[in-house]
C-alpha cells in the first residue's frame, strides 16, 4: 500500500510534490472545509491532532489550532492524539473529550514558533497607509507577516479595536495591554477575541493560555461571511502575488505553479464589503524578485487563479498609495493601479491601456 497527499493548503513542502503530480490540491474556501469532511466528500479514516492534557473533567483542548482540527475530531473514524504538556488550554470551541481519543502518545516539548520580524521600509509604508482606514471601533482581520504586523504596529492611538480573524500573531497580544483592543463594541462576540488559530511567539502562547477573552472556534464560524457581515466597521486585510488592470486578484498560485490556496480571502473580503462602514484591502508590496517584476501587471499569468474577483475587490494599497476600485469601470480601474504601481514599470502599463482604449 502507499499514501499519497491529497492538500487542502500549500505551503513551501507540498509545492513542488503539487507542480510534479506527486500530491494532489483541492481549491477550497476555508469556511467550506469542515462541510468537506461533514458530508463525506473528503473521507477522514483518522485523525491526527495535538491537544493539551486534560482537566479534571476529561476535557483536552485544542489549544491554539481549532481550524479544521474541530470538524476533523467531529467526523474521523479514530483519532489519534499527541498529548503535549505544553500546549496551552485555551477557550471556546476547544474541547476535546478523552473517550473521544482512539490512541494517545505524551510529550513535552515546545511549539513551533514564528517570532515577528523586522519591518521592511515597503512594508512600513504600507502600513502607514492602511492605518489610515482603520477608524475607532472597527473590527480586524489580518494574518501574519510583515504588512499585518505594520499595521498593528500603528495603532496604537486608536479606541476600542476589536478582532475576529480566522488567525492572528503577536501585534495582537500588544494591542491588547495597551487597552486598544478592546472588543466592546462588536455585536457579535462581544468583549472576545475571536480567532480560529494563532501562530506567533512563546509570548502568543502564553498570552491565549487560559484567557477567557480570547476564544477560538472552527473556521466555518470565524470565516462565516453572513455572520462577518454583521460586524459593523469590519476591516479586512489580506494579501496577493499579483492583481491585473482590472482588479483581479491572483493569492493562491504564480501561472500554473499552486503557491498556497484560495482559504479565507473571500471569506473576509466580501462579508467586509457587506458590512456597515466595512473595508476590504488587498495590500501588497508594488514588485517581486527584488524590484524587478511588477506585481500589477496587464494580465495574469497563465494558469493564475483568481481568488478575489474584480467584482468584489474594493481597496488596493501598495507602498504607493491607496485607491478604492469599487464602482469604478475598466478604464478609471487601469489608471488607478497605475497611480500605485511602481514608477519603473507605470510607462509599461500606461501603454498596455493605451492598447485597449482604456487610457485618456
Amino acid at each position: 500500500s502507499r499514501f499519497r497527499s491529497l492538500s487542502l493548503f500549500a505551503d513551501a513542502a507540498l509545492r513542488g510534490p503539487i507542480a510534479e503530480g506527486r500530491a494532489d490540491f483541492v481549491p477550497v474556501f476555508l469556511s467550506d472545509i469542515p462541510r468537506l469532511f461533514e458530508d463525506g466528500t473528503v473521507p477522514l479514516d483518522a485523525a491526527l491532532i495535538q491537544v493539551s492534557p486534560p482537566d479534571r473533567h476529561g476535557l483536552c483542548s485544542l489549544g491554539t489550532s481549532v481550524d479544521s482540527a474541530r470538524a476533523a475530531v467531529d467526523h474521523a473514524r479514530i483519532v489519534l492524539a499527541e498529548v503535549n504538556d505544553q500546549m496551552p488550554r485555551t477557550h471556546g470551541h476547544t474541547a476535546v473529550p478523552w473517550d473521544r481519543i482512539t490512541a494517545a502518545v505524551q510529550s513535552s516539548r515546545p511549539l513551533p514558533e514564528h517570532p515577528p520580524e523586522p519591518e521592511s521600509d515597503v512594508e512600513s509604508r504600507i502600513g502607514d497607509l492602511i492605518a489610515e482606514l482603520v477608524e475607532d471601533r472597527s473590527c480586524l482581520q489580518l494574518g501574519i507577516g510583515g504588512i499585518p504586523n505594520a499595521v498593528l504596529n500603528r495603532l496604537g492611538n486608536k479606541h476600542d479595536l476589536g478582532i475576529h480573524t480566522e488567525m492572528f500573531s503577536d501585534g495582537v497580544v500588544d494591542l491588547t495591554r495597551k487597552g486598544v483592543i478592546t472588543n466592546r463594541f462588536k455585536s457579535i462576540h462581544p468583549g472576545r477575541t475571536v480567532t480560529s488559530f494563532v501562530l506567533g511567539s512563546r509570548k502568543l502562547y502564553d498570552f491565549v493560555d487560559d484567557n477567557p477573552l480570547v476564544e477560538f472556534h472552527p473556521c466555518d464560524r470565524t470565516n462565516d461571511t453572513q455572520l462577518i457581515r454583521k460586524i459593523d466597521r469590519m476591516v479586512s486585510i489580506n494579501s496577493a502575488l499579483q492583481i491585473d488592470l482590472t482588479g483581479q486578484v491572483c493569492a493562491d498560485s504564480i501561472g500554473h505553479r499552486i503557491y498556497s490556496g484560495i482559504g479565507g480571502q473571500m471569506d473576509f473580503m466580501r462579508g467586509a464589503a457587506v458590512s456597515r462602514e466595512g473595508k476590504p484591502i488587498i495590500a501588497l508590496p508594488s514588485t517581486a524578485a527584488h524590484g524587478t517584476i511588477s506585481r500589477i501587471v496587464p494580465e495574469l499569468l497563465p494558469g493564475a487563479g483568481v481568488v478575489t474577483t474584480r467584482g468584489h475587490v474594493h481597496w488596493i494599497v501598495t507602498e504607493f498609495g491607496k485607491v478604492n476600485l469599487h464602482g469604478r469601470s475598466l478604464r478609471e480601474r487601469g489608471e488607478l493601479l497605475v497611480s500605485i504601481s511602481h514608477p519603473d514599470f507605470r510607462g509599461e502599463l500606461t501603454e498596455h491601456l493605451k492598447q485597449l482604449k482604456r487610457f485618456v
